[in-house]
């Protein structure tokens, strides 16, 4: 039976949530791994927005979303709760807070990353906008190891990837910034299992005809 068809692009942090969507539920894939600047036809012509991830399910619909796709994986299989299915208090919770991710923290950390691209303001205006998000999650990691308890959930998994890249535009800033709590659990899900396992590099699927089987058999 074939596998449903994931384009990816390493690198991503969409991308990274879709990967770990799959690998945390035990799913598996057809992984192709693209350039973002050398799209594949057949990528773009199931899903012309044009950016990664896409998820071609074996009845030829098509899932765009990152969280979607997370939900799509987990939906089959969610041993540890990471839906908060058993917790429904918590799902609004969990969902604002990755809509807050991607909805408001995400702008800035483009601008503080490619803080060349925007002149207009200096690349610590950008860090400091972004800054807010950080506290909000310093506060929440405060009183739980995890974002909402002391269980990892969708939202954990979901925003770690970002909060990666912001970290990684200037590591040493970072390090001593007065985040402890943030830094902790960041570098507890950098150096986990699972996220060694979604990092795994593979060939381009155009320069080498090559897709390969991603998911349940990593675990």
């Amino acid at each position: 039976m074939s596998l449903p068809t994931l384009y990816s692009f390493r690198r991503c942090p969409y991308a990274m949530r879709a990967r770990l969507g799959i690998m945390l539920s035990g799913q598996s894939v057809d992984l192709r791994e693209i350039i973002l600047k050398h799209k594949p036809q057949a990528m773009l012509d199931a899903s012309p927005k044009g950016t990664v991830p896409v998820l071609i399910l074996q009845d030829g619909s098509v899932v765009e979303e990152s969280i979607e796709i997370m939900c799509w994986a987990l939906a089959k299989n969610d041993p540890s709760d990471l839906l908060l299915q058993r917790t429904p208090a918590l799902q609004e919770v969990a969902q604002a807070l990755i809509k807050t991710n991607d909805d408001s923290f995400k702008p800035w950390l483009d601008k503080y990353k490619y803080a060349d691209r925007h002149p207009d303001m200096p690349e610590q205006y950008y860090r400091q906008q972004g800054e807010s998000f950080i506290a909000q999650l310093e506060n929440l990691l405060a009183k739980n190891q995890q974002l909402l308890g002391d269980k990892p959930c969708i939202a954990d998994y979901a925003i770690f990837p970002f909060i990666r890249q912001f970290a990684g535009v200037d590591k040493t800033w970072f390090d001593n910034a007065a985040y402890p709590n943030v830094q902790r659990w960041l570098t507890s899900y950098i150096q986990s299992d699972v996220f060694t396992a979604i990092m795994k590099k593979y060939p381009t699927w155009l320069e080498s005809n090559q897709s390969f089987e991603f998911g349940e058999q990593h675990n």
